[in-house]
C-alpha cells in the first residue's frame, strides 16, 4: 500500500464505492434470474464492476481487480453478443459480487492475512467466472462433479459456494492479460445531470446536529417576533385613544369665547399635526415590519426544513441486501419468493433508517420462513407458486408509515390461542375474551413464537420482540394484521423524524415537562371520588381495567406537594405488561419540539431523555417513557411509602380515629384492641357481623377489621353489604382470618377488602403497619 494510503482515507472512499456498485450488481442479476436480460442491464453492470475495477488499482488491492476483470470479461462479451448471461450464471456472478465485497471490507489492517486464507477461494472464484466464456453451461449431468469453494471464517461476510459448472478446473483457460476491453464510453447529457444532482457528500455528524440546533434557535427568534407585532399593535391602539383625547380636549378649549386661549389652541393644533403625522409613520413602519416578520419566519422555516433535509435520504438506501437476502433464503427453504418495494423515493431520517435494519431484516426473513407456503402448496391452494413479499413505506398524517406484508398463509387464531395458554400468559376465560388485535400483541413478548421448530432463520421468539423494541424506543407504534389464507403483515407507524417530535406538554411544580405524543395512552381529568384503595395500591376504573395512579411528584421525588383538587390532571402511559396514570399540575396543550441532546457531562438524568426550548425560549424538559415506567414500578414495589392523593385533605380539628372490631372471638377482639388503643386509636367492639352492620349505620367510624367465620352474618357479607350501602362503600376495611389459602385471600379482595391479614400478623407488626397504611397514624 502506498504512503499517502496510510490514512485509509482513499480506502473508506473505496468502501462506500463498492457498496453502491454491489447493490446495483446484486439488483441487476437478481433481476436477470427472473426475466429477460436486457442491454441496458448488461451496460450497467459492466460500468459498475469497471468502476469497482478502477478504484481496486487505486488502492492497489491486485485480487479485487482480478475478480472485477474476470467479469467485466463476460460482460463486455456480452455487450458483443459473443456470451450469452442467463439464469444459470447468476450464483457465480452473485458469488463474484461477494468477493469484491468481502475484499472491500478486509483491506488496510490485515488484509494481508485475509487475503492468504482465502487466496484458494478467490483463484477458484475467478476460473469458475471464467467459464462462464466458454459458452453455455453443460448438462445437469456433471453436477456431482462440481467444486465448491469454501466459506471464510466467520469474521467475513457469507459463505461463497460456487454452483457454475467446473468439471475439470486444469484445463479452464485463463483469459489472457492483452485481451480487448471495450472502453466504456462517456455517459450522455442526461446522465451528467442526474449524476450532478444525486452527488453525495460526506458531512460530519457533529457538524450536522450544530447545524440543526441552531436552525432550531433561529426558528425560536423568528417567531419572537410576533408576539412582538402584538405588543406593538397594542401601542398603536393607545395612539389612537391619545388622538381621541386631545380632540376632546381641542373641542373643549374651542368653545371658550377668551382671546387669551389662541395661544393654547394653536398649540394643541400643533400637537395634533404631530400627532397625526406619527400615526402615518407608525402605519408605514408596521407594514415594513409586517413584511419583514413574513419574510424572515418563512426563511427560517426553510432552512431549518433544508437543515433537516441533510438528515432525510431516501428509503431505497436502506434496502440494500434485502432483495438478494430473499432470493437466497428461498432458494434455502426451497420457495418462490419476490420482494416488492413500494415508496422507494420516501425521505426518512437516517438514524431512523438505520435503527429499521434488523427490524426489517427479523421481518422480511419471517415473512419467506413462516409466511409464505412452498411452491406445491400455494398452487394447491389456487395462488401462483411464486409469493410476493411487500415492502412499503410512505408519509401520512405526519408520520412515516412502513408496512412488510406477504401474500402466504397468515396466522390461524385458534393455533395462536392455544399458543398463549401453552405458554400460561394468561387463564382460558381471559384469553377467550380478547379481540384479534389483542392476541396479536402476544406476538410481540419475549420469547413467543408461533413456529415449534428453532432453526438458524426463525422459531426462537426474539424478533419480533427487537421489532417492538426498536419502534418504541423511537416513540412510534407496531401491529400485527392477519387474514388467515390470504395474508399478514406488521405495519409500522414511526416519526418522520428523530430531530423533531410532537410532545404534550405539562406542568408540574410551576415548571414545563414534555411527553412524548407518540407514547401517551391518553389524558383524562379524574374525579377524586373514582380513586380506590387495595392492599395500600392507588386505582382507578377505566374501559374495565385497573389503572395504577401515582403522583408524579412521588416518582421526580420533588418534596412539594401537589394541592388538594377534586378532579385531577392525569396522563395514562404504558409498557406491555402495565398501565399508569400520573397525576399532573396542569395541561397544557399540545407542542411541536426540536430535540436539543443534554450535555454529556450531565450523565444519565432520570427519567429524562432530553431537552428542548420553547418559542418565548424558556427550556423544558422531555421524559424518557421507558425511564420513566421503570421508575415507577420501582416505587410500586418498594417499602417507600407514596403520598395518597385522596388523603391530601387538611383536617381542621385533630380527633382520635375510630376503628370498629368485628370478630366472634373474645380473646381476638381484645388483642385487636389492645394493640389499636396503644397506638392511640379509639376502639369499639362487634361480635358479629350482623352487630357490626348495625353499628355502621348508627356512628362514624375511620376503619373496620373484621373476621370472616361469624354467625348471623360471616365477614364476606359483611363487606358485600358496606359496599352497597352509599355512606359506607368507601370506608376501608381489613380482613383478619385464621384461613389463609388463596382462594379467601382473592374473594375478600374481590368483594372489596384493602388488605387480608392471617391472624399471626399480631406478632410482627403487619397488622398495625396495614392499618397505618389506609388511615395514618391515630
Amino acid at each position: 500500500m502506498a504512503d499517502d494510503l496510510s490514512d485509509f482515507s482513499m480506502l473508506d472512499l473505496f468502501r462506500s464505492e463498492v457498496d453502491t456498485h454491489v447493490e446495483t450488481l446484486n439488483d441487476i442479476l437478481i433481476e436477470i434470474e427472473s426475466s429477460t436480460v436486457t442491454s441496458e442491464d448488461i451496460d450497467a453492470l459492466m460500468r459498475a464492476v469497471h468502476s469497482i475495477k478502477g478504484g481496486a488499482r487505486i488502492v492497489e488491492l491486485d485480487e479485487a481487480v482480478k475478480v472485477a476483470h474476470a467479469m467485466e470479461d463476460i460482460f463486455v462479451a456480452a455487450q458483443r453478443g459473443e456470451v450469452s448471461v442467463h439464469s444459470d450464471h447468476v450464483d457465480t456472478l452473485l458469488q463474484g459480487v461477494d468477493m469484491l465485497g468481502q475484499i472491500a471490507m478486509n483491506a488496510g489492517e490485515g488484509q494481508d492475512q485475509w487475503l492468504e486464507k482465502n487466496q484458494d477461494n478467490i483463484d477458484r472464484l475467478i476460473d469458475a467466472i471464467t467459464v462462464i466464456m466458454q459458452g453455455p453451461p453443460e448438462s445437469k449431468k456433471n453436477k456431482a462433479d462440481e467444486q465448491t469453494i469454501q466459506a471464510p471464517e466467520p469474521d467475513m461476510l457469507q459463505e461463497v459456494d460456487i454452483a457454475a459448472i467446473i468439471s475439470n478446473p486444469d484445463k479452464v483457460q485463463e483469459q489472457p492479460q492483452t485481451s480487448k476491453k471495450m472502453p466504456v464510453p462517456d455517459p450522455p447529457e442526461t446522465d451528467k445531470k442526474t449524476i450532478e444532482k444525486d452527488r453525495k457528500l460526506r458531512i460530519n455528524a457533529l457538524k450536522i446536529e450544530q447545524l440543526m440546533g441552531l436552525a432550531g434557535e433561529v426558528v425560536v427568534s423568528a417567531r419572537w417576533l410576533q408576539p412582538y407585532t402584538k405588543s406593538l399593535l397594542t401601542l398603536k391602539k393607545r395612539h389612537h385613544e391619545l388622538i381621541k383625547i386631545l380632540d376632546n380636549i381641542q373641542d373643549a378649549v374651542s368653545t371658550k369665547k377668551n382671546d387669551d386661549d389662541n395661544n393654547v389652541k394653536n398649540m394643541l393644533a400643533n400637537a395634533r399635526e404631530r400627532t397625526v403625522t406619527i400615526n402615518r409613520l407608525m402605519v408605514e413602519k408596521f407594514k415594513e415590519l409586517d413584511v419583514y416578520t413574513n419574510a424572515s419566519e418563512s426563511l427560517s422555516d426553510r432552512l431549518y426544513h433544508e437543515i433537516i433535509g441533510v438528515r432525510m435520504c431516501p428509503f431505497a438506501e436502506g434496502l440494500r441486501g434485502y432483495p438478494r437476502m430473499i432470493r437466497d433464503l428461498s432458494k434455502d427453504l426451497g420457495k418462490k419468493t419476490k420482494l416488492n418495494i413500494v415508496g422507494e423515493s420516501t425521505e426518512v431520517d437516517r438514524d431512523i433508517l438505520e435503527r429499521l435494519d434488523a427490524p426489517l431484516n427479523h421481518l422480511l426473513r419471517n415473512a419467506v420462513d413462516h409466511g409464505i407456503e412452498t411452491p406445491q402448496e400455494r398452487l394447491q391452494a389456487g395462488k401462483p407458486e411464486t409469493g410476493v413479499v411487500t415492502l412499503e413505506a410512505a408519509h401520512r398524517s405526519g408520520m412515516l408509515l412502513i408496512s412488510v406484508m406477504d401474500d402466504g398463509r397468515g396466522i390461524n387464531m385458534d393455533e395462536l390461542r392455544d399458543k398463549i395458554l401453552e405458554k400460561v400468559l394468561t387463564n382460558e376465560e381471559m384469553v377467550n375474551k380478547l379481540s384479534e388485535s389483542e392476541m396479536m400483541d402476544f406476538l410481540f413478548l419475549p420469547g413467543f413464537s408461533t413456529s415449534d421448530k428453532v432453526s438458524e432463520i426463525s422459531g426462537r421468539g426474539v424478533g419480533l420482540d427487537v421489532v417492538h423494541n426498536m419502534v418504541h424506543d423511537v416513540g412510534g407504534v407496531v401491529r400485527a394484521v392477519s387474514n388467515p389464507g390470504e395474508n399478514f403483515g406488521f405495519h409500522l407507524e414511526l416519526p418522520l423524524t428523530l430531530s423533531v417530535i410532537r410532545t404534550f406538554l405539562v406542568e408540574i411544580n410551576a415548571e414545563t415537562y414534555a411527553f412524548p405524543l407518540a407514547r401517551i395512552d391518553r389524558c383524562l381529568i379524574l374525579p377524586r371520588e373514582e380513586i380506590e384503595t387495595v392492599e395500600d395500591r392507588q386505582y382507578f376504573r377505566l374501559d374495565e381495567a385497573n389503572i395504577a395512579i401515582v403522583d408524579i411528584y412521588d416518582i421526580l421525588e420533588i418534596d412539594l406537594k401537589t394541592p388538594y383538587r377534586t378532579k385531577m390532571p392525569v396522563v395514562i402511559i404504558s409498557d406491555r405488561m402495565h398501565a399508569y396514570g400520573l397525576v399532573v399540575d396542569k395541561f397544557l396543550g399540545e407542542c411541536d419540539l426540536v430535540v436539543r441532546p443534554l450535555d454529556a457531562r450531565l450523565g444519565k438524568v432520570p427519567d429524562i431523555s432530553a431537552a428542548a426550548v420553547m418559542l418565548d425560549g424558556s427550556p423544558v424538559l422531555i421524559f424518557d417513557i421507558e425511564d420513566l415506567l421503570r421508575s415507577i414500578d420501582n416505587v410500586l414495589n418498594t417499602k417507600h411509602r407514596l403520598n395518597k392523593i385522596n388523603q391530601n385533605i387538611k383536617m381542621e380539628t385533630k380527633t382520635k380515629k375510630r376503628v370498629l372490631v368485628v370478630d366472634d372471638s373474645i380473646t381476638v377482639r381484645e388483642t385487636e384492641r389492645k394493640l389499636l388503643e396503644n397506638r392511640g386509636y379509639q376502639v369499639e367492639l362487634a361480635i358479629d357481623g350482623k352487630d357490626g352492620f348495625n353499628l355502621l349505620r348508627t356512628n362514624n367510624y375511620d376503619m373496620v377489621i373484621s373476621d370472616i367465620d361469624m354467625p348471623r352474618m360471616n365477614g364476606f357479607e359483611l363487606i358485600a353489604q358496606m359496599k352497597a350501602h352509599n355512606q359506607l362503600k368507601n370506608l376501608p376495611v381489613i380482613i383478619v382470618s385464621y384461613k389463609n389459602e388463596e382462594k379467601d385471600r382473592a374473594k375478600g379482595l374481590k368483594i372489596g377488602a384493602d388488605y387480608y391479614l392471617t391472624k399471626s400478623s399480631f406478632q410482627d407488626n403487619s397488622f398495625i403497619n396495614a392499618v397505618v397504611k389506609l388511615i395514618g397514624e391515630a
